[in-house]
């Protein structure tokens, strides 16, 4: 790792479920993500190598500020009756240890902006995580991320 990257570890904690679609809500059937995905890939950013649901990770008693985005994606009219929100994208890296085994995924940190989603009330210590499908990634798993310092700042 080098130092444009700063390491924060953290444990996964339980989401609203809502962007998989685990939550059940009839308005997003298949989960937010699934609706959001095709829109962001009309805008250049493709998630496909990724799950379609989060990894929420508790750095608390840390939180974090954005900082300059890998990506921005600015009014994206995403559901009918749900004004259209901004989301920005900040690379990053997950690792769950296996053992004394520590391997690295890439993946990114997912901000629904909270100035343009007014009922999104998440733990300002929760970085919601997109990653490829993880074994051993579930509700208390400590985990370890590598974030870019010029993206965000952890506190």
């Amino acid at each position: 790792m080098d130092a444009s990257w700063i390491r924060v570890d953290g444990v996964v904690v339980a989401g609203h479920g809502v962007a998989s679609g685990r939550s059940g809500d009839p308005r997003f059937p298949g989960g937010t993500l699934a609706a959001q995905i095709p829109l962001f890939r009309d805008r250049s950013l493709d998630l496909s190598p990724f799950y379609p649901g989060t990894i929420n990770v508790t750095i608390r008693p840390r939180g974090f500020t954005p900082r300059k985005a890998f990506r921005t994606l600015r009014d994206v009219d995403w559901c009918e009756g749900v004004p259209p929100e901004d989301f920005s994208f900040f690379r990053c890296r997950i690792s769950i240890a296996h053992g004394t085994e520590e391997k690295w995924e890439d993946g990114l940190v997912y901000y629904p902006h909270p100035e343009t989603k007014p009922d999104h009330f998440q733990d300002p210590s929760v970085l919601e995580i997109l990653a490829p499908r993880l074994r051993g990634i579930c509700p208390g798993a400590g985990v370890s991320l590598q974030l870019r310092r010029e993206e965000l700042e952890i506190k």
